[in-house]
């Protein structure tokens, strides 16, 4: 790490003060800058890109487990140790669900209506009631919002929107 630091940051300044600060040998960082890259460092380089790879093609969700098997799928000979360090090297990480567990019913509603239907779900006569909801679902560029209103009556579909945005005034105008 000493000599990759003196390596970077050599234009600015001088060897020799570099490695009398962090305590190394001038003759050592030039060595190590005219030796080649050792055959593990080759194959780490390697296998750091193709983990690179599988995690933007996972929506960058999948940590050193899944990422793992994804390289055992591609025939690479592998162990999970050595993709759990790689992975942390190249600075990947799995997306994590939630902090705390959601209550019962997915947690408090953010907004609270009149219960107005009562739970009465059986209607009489076509448009007189209908219900809705907002969704998102996780696509490849993103999250993208569902909005769907049914007819009680018919439990048909009357409408939906989907948009890239939860806001709700995109969704009216859509419909």
């Amino acid at each position: 790490m000493r000599y990759a630091f003196v390596a970077e940051h050599r234009g600015q300044f001088s060897v020799r003060a570099m490695c009398r600060c962090l305590r190394i040998q001038p003759s050592g960082c030039y060595a190590w800058v005219k030796a080649p890259l050792s055959k593990r460092a080759r194959e780490d380089v390697r296998q750091t890109e193709l983990l690179k790879v599988a995690w933007v093609e996972s929506g960058k969700v999948y940590g050193h487990r899944k990422l793992h098997d994804d390289l055992l799928e591609q025939g690479e000979d592998v162990c999970l140790n050595r993709v759990a360090r790689l992975t942390k090297l190249a600075g990947i990480t799995a997306q994590i669900g939630y902090k705390r567990r959601p209550g019962k019913y997915g947690g408090k509603p953010s907004v609270v209506v009149d219960n107005t239907l009562d739970r009465q779900f059986d209607v009489e006569a076509p448009d007189t009631v209908w219900v809705t909801d907002i969704t998102y679902i996780r696509t490849q560029d993103g999250f993208a919002y569902l909005a769907v209103v049914i007819d009680l009556f018919s439990r048909g579909r009357m409408v939906y929107a989907v948009t890239p945005d939860d806001r709700r005034r995109d969704m009216r105008e859509s419909w």
